[in-house]
């Protein structure tokens, strides 16, 4: 079992950043590759970025190619998602996953395990 905290979200301007953070415990946290998901009202949640459990393969989804970053620190049990050039657009609740096995199937399949989500909200 694993389980997710997600921190980090809140309000920014058009054009700014913010840097979610996602701690998880109850396994190892090197074993599985992490991501994002993101779901805005009215919408279906969507893929947003995934990482490899050793931090080397990466995807993105289109829309934030060029401006977010996924990143992980295993010592800290931490995965990150530093997001710059914001826009209204990516306004959402943001959700951190985990799922064992490669980061492609993050872009494929719903992962194992979710976190509670975080609200981030761009105004323009």
């Amino acid at each position: 079992q694993v389980q997710l905290i997600e921190s980090g979200g809140g309000l920014v301007q058009a054009g700014g950043s913010l840097r979610l953070s996602c701690t998880a415990s109850g396994r190892t946290f090197g074993s599985y590759a992490m991501g994002w998901f993101r779901q805005a009202p009215g919408k279906e949640r969507m893929f947003v970025s995934a990482v490899s459990s050793n931090g080397v393969v990466k995807y993105y989804a289109d829309s934030v190619k060029g401006r977010f970053t996924i990143f992980g620190d295993n010592a800290k049990n931490t995965a990150y998602l530093q997001m710059e050039s914001l826009k209204p657009e990516d306004t959402a609740v943001y959700y951190c996953a985990a799922t064992p096995g490669a980061a492609q199937a993050m872009t494929r399949s719903s992962p194992r395990y979710w976190g509670q989500g975080t609200q981030v909200t761009v105004s323009s």
